[in-house]
């Protein structure tokens, strides 16, 4: 299994620098951030491709609980916490682990093995034929084929069905990694399009099925051009 992209998010200095210090030490981690800032957190989640949350419950700006369910099901979670009690409320979200504090290396190690026997258990997202996404406090699946086109809106993704917009807090990378790249091409630093949409190229914009033009970004131009003329 290849590097897990990891994020820390702890509400006491001292525990998250002390998680990141065994993140480190893991050969399997690749620490994006550990801190206790909750709008720091979530600005990493939009830029860098994170799988795995490393998160305490009980922190000010909002808790543990909230946050997993703001975010959903696209990110995998280790609880770090000093409070047993919230364990079954943790569960109904991807946690793997509930690391009771104080945590020592060997414990940690043992949740990170832990995570990563069970994620080399999981289906390849390739075989899957839908989009797993959080949307309005709800998760949806998505069948690829109902995706008429995916628009980026600065911190969010409108995932634009026949008779549906799905407004998602995720980035356009993390969203295209989701995505086969066999179905879905991206034009556009803000568009995604199903290949089977595109009906032709006019000058710097592709027509799309529902007679719609959307603009072809400059660093898109030549993958799109070398697929449209294969």
């Amino acid at each position: 299994m290849r590097n897990v992209n990891c994020l820390i998010l702890d509400d006491e200095p001292m525990a998250a620098r002390l998680l990141a210090d065994y993140a480190l030490s893991m050969p399997n981690l690749n620490l994006i951030y550990a801190g206790t800032s909750v709008k720091e957190a979530l600005n990493y989640l939009h830029e860098e491709n994170i799988q795995l949350i490393i998160l305490d419950i009980q922190m000010p700006e909002i808790n543990g609980i909230e946050l997993m369910k703001l975010l959903g099901t696209r990110y995998d979670y280790i609880i770090s916490s000093a409070y047993s009690e919230y364990a079954l409320d943790s569960y109904q979200f991807q946690v793997v682990d509930y690391l009771l504090k104080p945590i020592n290396l060997d414990r940690f190690y043992q949740a990170i093995f832990k995570y990563i026997n069970w994620k080399s258990l999981q289906p390849i997202i390739a075989d899957k034929d839908y989009l797993q996404i959080r949307a309005d406090r709800k998760d949806y699946r998505i069948a690829f084929d109902e995706i008429v086109l995916l628009e980026g809106m600065k911190d969010y993704i409108q995932v634009i069905l026949a008779n549906q917009k799905l407004l998602v807090l995720e980035t356009m990378k993390d969203i295209q990694q989701r995505l086969p790249e066999q179905r879905f091409i991206r034009i556009h630093r803000s568009y995604i399009l199903p290949k089977n949409s595109i009906r032709s190229i006019e000058g710097n914009q592709v027509r799309h099925a529902n007679g719609n033009c959307y603009p072809i970004g400059d660093t898109f131009k030549d993958g799109l051009l070398s697929w449209f003329n294969s």
